[in-house]
Parts: C-alpha cells; structure tokens; sequence
C-alpha cells in the first residue's frame, strides 16, 4: 500500500499509549527505553514490532533462530519499524518430556500475553518444531495484532553410507532392523550421527513441515516460505523479508481476524490432505479454527479426504524424497496452483493479497516429487476419520502411510493399560500375538497420558519383526509423530481415562476396522459393554497442583483441538487493553 491509502497514523499506533503521552507514566517508558541505549527517533512515529523467538539451548530445529533474529530485526528496521525481541517457550520436541503436547497451549497463553502486555503494534512468530507453529498461532489469534509467521525450514537431507536417510521415519525403520539383528550397533552409531546434518526441523512431511505449511496456506507466511532449507540462503531473505512486511501489515491493519476465514481454514484442511501431512494437523487446525470463531471439525477433514488425493511424494507417505527435494520441485506455492480447482483462491493472506494471486503461475520442476492430481501417490486425502463403538466422536487413521491390507482387518486384541506396562512385554519371545493381533494402548490420551504423548506407533513385538513382520494394527487414545508411519488409529475420542469406550476393552476381543467404510468397532455386545461400564473405575488424577491440575481440568478432548476450553472464542468476554496509568 501506498503512504497515502495507509489506514492508521502514528498517533493510532498502540505503542504510542506507552510512549506518546506527556505525564510520568510515559516518562517512565521513555526513559527506560533510553536506558537500553535507544534514542526517541528509534520509536517516534514508528510501529514497534515484537519478535517472538521459541530459541533456546534446547532446541535443536531453532539453533539457527539465535542468528535468524538478527534477519528479521534488519528487515523492521529497513521498512521504517522499531523491532523488540521477546524470548518465548520453545518447545523442543526432542528433549520435552512427558510431551510438548502437554505445554503447546501454555505457549499459546505465552504468546498471547506477552503481546498484549508489551507496547508492540505487530509481530513476527519464530517457530517452526511440532507445537511452537499452532501454539504461537493461537495465542496471536486470541491477541489479533498484525502477525506475521516465520518457519525455520527442515533441515537438510540424512545420510549413512550413501543412503538418503528421513528424519523420524528412518529412526523407526533402522530401529526395527537392528531389533531383528541386521544392522550392527556400530551402524546405528553412524545412523545416529548422520540422520540429522543441520538446523531445522525434521525434513520429512512430519507434523513440523506439515504445520509450517498450514501457516503458510493459511495466510499466515509469505508464499513459498514454509519449504525453505534451513540452511538455504534464501532463507535468511525471507526473514528479513517477513521483518519488512510487518511493518506494512502494521499501517494496513492487516490482522489475523481479516485473513483467518472458514475458506482459509478449509484450504489448510485441503492441502493437508494433499501433502501428506501428519495427523496432528487435525488436532491443531480444529483447535486453530475454533480459536479464530470458525465451525471446524472433524467432518471436514472427512469430506477433503474423500475427493483430495495425496500429491506429495515426501516420506512417510511418499518413498523417496524429503523437504529439501519438494521445495526444489517448486514447494508448497507449486502444489497448491496444482490443487487450485479444490482451493479457495480469494482468501486474504499476509501479503495483503489473495492466495490464488500469490500462487498465479507457480510451477512444478519434478513432477516424481510434485505429482500431478492425474497421478497421486494415494487417491485419496492423507488422513481417514473413523467411527464406531470403540470412537463415537472419532478417531483417525492416515491410510497414505500404512500396508494396504491392513485397511480392512479384523483381529484379537492386546490390551495393554499404560506405557511402561507395554514397553516390559513387547520385546518378549512368549508373547501371545501374531500379525493379525491388534495391539491396544489406553490412558494415553490428553488427560491419561498426561498430554496425549506420541506413543500410537506402537512397537511391533520383537517376536514378529524377527519374523519379517514391519507393519500390524495398533490403536490408541494417544497421538504419533508425524513421521511415523504403519495401520496406526489414533486419537481415540473419547479417551479411555475418563471413561470413553476405549476404558472397556479386553484382551481377546475382536477389533474391526474397516477405512473405506470409516468405520472402528469392538465385536462385543451392547449388554456385556454395560456390566463392563458398570464395573470402571475412575482413575486417580494425573495432578494435584500446578499447571498440571490446571491441564487436566480444562483440556478439551482431541476431536476439540485440546485446547483450554476458557481460551476458546466465546468462553468469555474479549480481554481489555491493558490500562497504563
């Protein structure tokens, strides 16, 4: 936009109620201000533009944010801004324990009140590892400043022994080869070392990519920066890129209220399904939507799965190629002009253009990484939703990453009743299963885990992969990395430990599945369900104080988004400016 069509003046800034007036309040900020070093021509008339930064010691797909922040800094400051980096949670999926899932909302609550207690007219979110992108999305949707996302890119190709190696989804496989006595600890040394070369997150289509492309098919990023390396130089353009625009975006008060449409949210859905995505984009796109006061449930995912096929040939879905390879072959920008007769092209976007201006004329340069829709790796979406007596708000499956038998199946259960429980009992050679068997993990969900941890991939028993066996059915009330792969249902809703159906299931019951259908049953009769009911126990709570009590009150349940049901829009009046005195 031009000087002259900008909508707000320096005097509309909200920063200038901190700095603006002429008492001792003003003064104070003023002077504190200079304290730093800073003079008033550094803020006067200028936007301020706050940097959250989730870098930290801890966070290995961040490492590059300690620099990266100086790139957006560089770009405020040309475009007329006054940036002011504010350190958030970070969230490292490697090294957080019982889960980030446990504390994805807390940095939403971070984010949120970090902007509205500091004098700051727009910000940049630096995220990108699994929660830090929904987290930092929700809490700036909640805030409604200008925002802008940056994603830190996946990190370069794996390698061992000139074997291109996938992060998470080579883990699992190689994992499972030495369980079966084919590689030699020596080699998983070198798996180890050379599985993860760079910066940046996993560079498979786990949840990381797959949420830093839902933030860009939202709105939310500048076109074709969730794909970006890490380590690529364009990235450091497009940070400083993303400090430059927010600027504009300040004047143009270009909020995420004006871009975070149903339409937006149903493009999000669509591509999801297209590129593969990780299944907990489910859970972070409803939990999004709801917080943008958009009607976004599972039934939608449904109706996408069922007419969008899989066009991103990245692993776990695909077999070959990873982000590096797609974001050469033309990126999100090219999969998204590919898929533009199921998009909705007018939705507002950061760039203050719509999302069919901004992939006009996108191109694809591998049409093996980048499939045409006349040629999907899968027919249809990613991700299946299932129902039944075992889910009756919903599970979910992602059939583009699992045996194909395995889509209809029946078979005895393996009830296992917690983690540890299951991991003392797989690996031995008396175990009663076999291939057909489906393995069952409770009290794993959002309140039993506690978090919903990533333990759905259960672990093929060692009898079995000794046997060749690489894949069975497992289900669960938990979640999986978004790397992971195999006939893995997910999410069950609602979860065994507050008594949902999954609470009332025995070894030796039959479990159908059957994805074409969409549809998860345990065989077992109405009245012998009731005395089972009757017979629960509610078990002890997880927490007795601290931000855990306050979790396990108020997460709401996956096919909800487990979001903190008095963050949701509607729980409560909108929250005040703060009131400087």
């Amino acid at each position: 936009m031009t000087a002259a069509a900008k909508k707000k003046q320096p005097a509309d800034l909200r920063s200038a109620r901190w700095f603006a007036p002429d008492d001792l309040r003003a003064f104070g900020h003023r002077s504190r201000a200079m304290q730093m070093g800073y003079a008033p021509e550094d803020w006067v008339g200028k936007p301020v533009i706050a940097i959250l930064n989730t870098w930290s010691e801890a966070q290995p797909c961040h490492m590059h944010f300690k620099s990266r922040v100086d790139d957006v800094k560089r770009g405020i400051l040309q475009a007329g801004g006054f940036p002011m980096e504010l350190p958030a949670l970070s969230l490292s999926e490697s090294f957080l324990k019982p889960t980030t899932m446990l504390y994805r909302n807390l940095l939403a609550m971070d984010a949120e009140e970090l902007l509205r207690g500091h004098p700051v007219d727009g910000v940049v979110l630096m995220g990108g590892c699994d929660k830090t992108t929904p987290a930092l999305l929700l809490g700036a949707i909640s805030m409604d400043i200008p925002a802008i996302y940056l994603p830190a890119g996946p990190m370069l190709r794996g390698n061992w022994k000139g074997k291109v190696l996938g992060s998470g989804s080579d883990a699992w496989k190689y994992w499972d080869e030495r369980r079966a006595g084919k590689i030699s600890d020596d080699d998983w040394v070198d798996v180890e070392a050379g599985i993860a070369r760079s910066y940046g997150t996993c560079m498979t289509m786990g949840t990381a990519a797959t949420m830093m492309a839902m933030a860009e098919t939202l709105g939310m990023s500048l076109p074709g920066a969730s794909s970006i390396p890490a380590a690529d130089a364009n990235h450091i353009r497009m940070a400083s890129e993303s400090g430059r625009r927010i600027v504009d975006m300040v004047w143009e008060d270009l909020t995420p209220a004006k871009i975070l449409s149903r339409d937006a949210f149903l493009n999000a859905i669509t591509v999801a399904m297209a590129v593969g995505c990780s299944t907990n984009a489910i859970i972070h796109l409803i939990a999004m939507g709801r917080r943008a006061g958009q009607d976004i449930g599972l039934d939608d995912f449904e109706r996408a799965s069922r007419k969008v096929p899989v066009i991103a040939n990245i692993r776990p879905s695909g077999d070959k190629y990873l982000m590096e390879d797609f974001f050469y072959a033309g990126g999100l920008p090219g999969l998204l002009n590919e898929i533009h007769d199921h998009l909705h092209l007018d939705a507002m976007t950061v760039t203050g253009r719509t999302l069919g201006e901004n992939v006009k004329g996108a191109e694809i340069y591998n049409t093996d990484v980048i499939r045409p829709v006349s040629n999907p790796i899968y027919k249809e979406g990613a991700l299946a939703v299932l129902k039944g007596n075992l889910a009756p708000d919903g599970c979910v499956i992602k059939p583009s990453a699992c045996a194909p038998k395995f889509l209809k199946h029946t078979g005895p259960a393996l009830v296992f009743d917690d983690y540890p429980s299951m991991k003392a009992a797989i690996d031995r050679d008396d175990l009663d299963v076999t291939e057909d068997t489906v393995l069952i993990l409770r009290n794993a969900g959002p309140q039993g885990g506690p978090g919903m941890p990533e333990w759905g991939m259960l672990p093929i028993p060692k009898k079995l992969v000794q046997q060749g066996v690489r894949d069975m059915v497992r289900l669960s009330d938990s979640r999986m990395s978004g790397t992971s792969y195999g006939a893995c249902i997910l999410h069950v809703s609602p979860e065994s430990y507050i008594g949902g159906p999954l609470a009332l299931v025995r070894t030796g019951d039959m479990i159908s599945l059957d994805v074409d259908k969409r549809t998860i049953n345990m065989n077992v009769s109405d009245d012998e369900l009731a005395k089972r009911r009757a017979a629960w126990k509610k078990p002890e709570p997880r927490y007795e104080r601290g931000y855990g009590w306050m979790f396990t009150r108020h997460i709401k349940q996956a096919n909800e988004g487990c979001d903190f049901d008095f963050l949701e829009t509607g729980f409560g009046a909108p929250v005040a400016e703060p009131s400087i005195y």
